[in-house]
């Protein structure tokens, strides 16, 4: 029979066995300062193609700038929104995994989702936040984060696509679906950004977001801004293929190549001093004569064809569809020849396009 074991022994076991069957927990995540600036720098790109599409939205002057990049967690965040404000979250379809969670005001909400409707944003009750005037905000919010995931695209050189943004009044001290939602994440990593909507919003709109979601964009700028490395995978075989046939062979063939391209080459150095009679004196002085000649600079949006029907059917408030998307290049042309491309900026109260491109001669041969 075997001995039996003492009251300690027992315990000890006990305690064994309590301890193992508790799964191992997880070592915390946190962003270290450099992907703190990444995130920073990922926002400033995004935000700012989504101020512009906003102004469009409710013809005001927007402004969103100044993203500060922080941590917070669950309990953190219901200190600091104590009162009802409006969340919408919206999740990556494609290029990206994972959600992310916007929160504005209710004040802030209300003034968009006025102006939205075709209001003036001035006195307006936040307490009407109606499912209509959430829908406007929806809509707003939509067209934002659609702007911004077309920034990202062109950042991380591929597409990126989100899914139509949930939105709800909530509040931070109760239960509800969002907040459900981010009871889920163990940390959060949250961008607070300055908005500003002409005189009407000076306030701040948030991202929060889970910290892997945070991770996850800063190692996709990090894939997207490294250098790739160059092979040159020709240049081997290209030795080795004359060195198969006998050695006395392709000698000659080889010396004789060798000749003839330094002669091409030389040849070609004759034309130099072709170069010289272009540098004179007198080009400058012509083209003074034609300083004060105007000319009519035109930016194109975009194009479309519509047939005579639909041009008569067009009223006050239709929608044309163009052929471009948001966030593209916008056209420059000058006497109706197109020399440029350029993206369209606001600068105060009104529209501006900053010069991206100057087209090459050869490439405008045949564009009206």
């Amino acid at each position: 029979m075997s001995e039996m074991l003492s009251q300690d022994e027992i315990d000890a076991l006990l305690r064994g066995t309590s301890d193992s069957s508790k799964p191992e927990a997880k070592p915390e995540e946190h962003l270290d300062s450099m992907e703190s600036d990444a995130l920073g720098e990922i926002g400033n790109i995004s935000f700012g193609n989504s101020a512009t599409a906003l102004s469009t939205l409710l013809q005001q002057k927007v402004e969103i700038t100044t993203p500060i990049v922080s941590e917070v967690t669950i309990d953190a965040l219901r200190e600091r929104y104590p009162t009802p404000h409006v969340a919408l979250r919206v999740g990556y379809t494609e290029g990206l995994k994972g959600e992310n969670v916007l929160v504005l005001t209710r004040e802030d909400a209300a003034i968009i989702s006025d102006l939205m409707l075709g209001g003036n944003g001035i006195d307006v009750d936040p307490e009407g936040l109606d499912e209509i005037r959430l829908s406007a905000v929806q809509e707003a919010m939509n067209q934002m984060m659609g702007a911004a995931a077309t920034s990202l695209s062109t950042v991380f050189s591929k597409k990126i696509d989100i899914s139509p943004p949930l939105v709800e009044v909530f509040d931070a001290t109760k239960t509800q679906t969002i907040i459900d939602r981010l009871e889920l994440w163990e940390t959060m990593v949250l961008i607070e950004f300055n908005l500003k909507v002409g005189t009407l919003i000076d306030s701040k709109i948030v991202q929060i977001a889970p910290i892997q979601f945070g991770k996850q964009l800063v190692n996709e700028l990090m894939t997207a801004t490294s250098p790739q490395p160059v092979v040159p995978a020709a240049a081997a075989p290209k030795q080795e293929a004359p060195k198969a046939p006998a050695a006395s062979a392709p000698q000659q063939p080889v010396r004789q190549e060798v000749k003839s391209a330094p002669e091409v080459a030389v040849s070609q150095a004759e034309f130099m001093p072709l170069h010289a009679p272009a540098t004179n004196d007198s080009i400058p002085a012509n083209l003074g004569l034609l300083y004060d000649v105007p000319l009519s600079v035109t930016v194109e949006l975009g194009r479309t064809k519509r047939s005579v029907r639909e041009v008569l059917e067009l009223s006050q408030g239709s929608i044309i569809e163009l052929d471009k998307l948001a966030g593209e290049p916008v056209d420059i042309y000058v006497n109706q020849q197109r020399i440029a491309r350029g993206e369209v900026v606001v600068i105060e109260e009104n529209f501006g396009v900053r010069v991206t491109e100057i087209i090459q001669p050869h490439e405008r041969i045949g564009i009206v």
